[in-house]
């Protein structure tokens, strides 16, 4: 069947300054207004256009430009503001690289026009009833997950007080103010709760929301809001139905030979090349392209660089470079194919996955005191170490403080480079600390805890746009 182009009138009116002649010209291949969703099939092409805003690579890039994961490689550095923590509401940086409203509110309301639609869209053959609640889900689920990402780009930690975004539950075009931590999360808990009672319960889809995704989204959502008991249940549900890879699997992983513990990923070909974000693509072999960002020596020694699987997963010295006089370590967790080949760069993005539920399920375990011996913070960590280097010996929690520290530890070595290391900070009050090898200059070093940095500027832009919006404390 012709898959004919679907036309969503999204967030901007129109403003028609073309003669009426062109006006009338009709595309032949033109599914718009009122005809744009009336089908379950067009809807179900709006939720996989909807999965075009789920792309992680501002995540990636903002927690690692912004903590203690990457120092610049000295060979094009132009993120001063942000690596030096210098932003404001006017800030270019921001403004090109890490502005979350457009794109997420841009998701959102895409979803709500297909759920606002669904109800009432033709079922034209078999099995588009039972798809019309898959795609429910789906919606809901997309919803939650672009709410929640505008949560970690513009919140402080969560407090049912605190100041959160607006939570768009219909398409509107009025200002919108934003509401408090409290109903925001009660609006994200009710959309990934509906959504798991709608979603397919396939380990199989890795490229759509399934019920096994909404239980990683909802775990990670209950970190954040310190539900300790609901992130130990939803993380357990998680890793109950996708065990981790094991040693020998794991490299595979961030090559793409094969997607072990992988629940949902975003499928990434040459028009979005993660591994550009560290480095740029090669015009030949022995012409590597320029290096933007190197590991820091703070995340590079923090390895068992021997028997840790991760290591060179993530990272390598690379001879040639150091045959032509360059700094030799890259950061090599999405380098796809060889330097010079059509692939060089390219890895499907990775959103949830076994290793982060074993880290989210003993920090929750860890903080209910459920520290040491079995089903606890201890077992946890043990499990997922002897998963990564080889002749691990396991270790013993003494203390709730002392699993902590152990599990931010992993979290730092094993989730480098997805997009929490920043995040991570700001939820656990505790600061950026870059040793002086890795810090820009001595304003660079740290971010001191609770800095009001950790919140990210609202654009100036959308400030104007929005009367209603209240800016962050500390950009006025």
């Amino acid at each position: 069947m012709k898959l004919k182009r679907l036309i969503l009138f999204l967030s901007i009116p129109i403003t028609f300054m073309a003669c009426k002649k062109v006006i009338e010209i009709q595309e032949t291949d033109l599914i718009a207004g009122a005809v744009a969703l009336k089908s379950v099939a067009n809807n179900e092409s709006a939720i996989i256009g909807a999965y075009g805003g789920v792309g992680l690579e501002m995540d990636i890039l903002l927690n690692a430009t912004l903590s203690d994961e990457m120092k610049t490689a000295g060979e094009f550095y132009n993120s001063a503001s942000t690596h030096e923590w210098q932003y404001s509401s006017t800030d270019i940086g921001i403004r090109d690289n890490f502005n979350a409203i457009v794109p997420q509110y841009r998701t959102i309301n895409r979803v709500n026009l297909v759920l606002e639609a669904l109800p009432k869209a033709e079922a034209l053959v078999t099995g588009d009833e039972g798809k019309r609640l898959s795609l429910r889900g789906e919606g809901l689920f997309l919803r939650a997950f672009a709410h929640f990402q505008l949560f970690r780009y513009y919140c402080g930690p969560y407090t049912p007080t605190g100041l959160a975004m607006p939570y768009m539950k219909n398409t509107s075009f009025a200002p919108q103010a934003r509401i408090e931590m409290a109903p925001f999360f009660q609006n994200l808990i009710a959309d990934i709760t509906e959504a798991k009672t709608l979603l397919p319960n396939s380990l199989t889809e890795k490229n759509r929301a399934t019920l096994l995704a909404a239980n990683g989204l909802h775990a990670r959502i209950a970190l954040y809001m310190n539900d300790w008991a609901t992130a130990e249940t939803q993380s357990t549900a998680f890793i109950n139905a996708l065990p981790l890879s094991t040693i020998a699997e794991f490299p595979g992983i961030w090559t793409d030979a094969n997607a072990s513990e992988v629940a949902m990923q975003i499928i990434r070909t040459t028009t979005v090349r993660i591994g550009s974000l560290f480095r740029g693509t090669s015009a030949s072999t022995a012409n590597i392209g320029t290096v933007t960002w190197m590991p820091t020596d703070k995340i590079w020694d923090s390895y068992d660089k021997i028997n840790d699987v991760r290591f060179n997963a993530y990272f390598v010295t690379e001879p040639l470079l150091t045959a032509s006089g360059r700094q030799p370590r890259l950061i090599k967790k999405y380098a796809g194919s060889t330097y010079a080949t059509a692939l060089e760069n390219v890895n499907n993005a990775k959103v949830l996955r076994t290793a982060e539920m074993y880290l989210i399920r003993a920090e929750a375990r860890a903080e209910l005191n459920k520290f040491t011996g079995v089903n606890s913070a201890e077992s946890d960590i043990n499990t997922l170490r002897t998963n990564r280097i080889t002749g691990y010996v396991p270790v013993v929690f003494t203390s709730k403080t002392e699993a902590i520290d152990a599990i931010m530890l992993e979290r730092f070595k094993e989730l480098a480079y997805e997009g929490h290391r920043f995040w991570d900070l700001k939820r656990k009050n505790l600061p950026v600390s870059r040793l002086v090898s890795d810090a820009p200059n001595v304003a660079g070093t740290t971010l001191p805890a609770g800095d009001y940095r950790f919140l990210l500027p609202i654009l100036q832009t959308e400030l104007n746009a929005n009367a209603a919006i209240i800016q962050n404390p500390g950009y006025n």
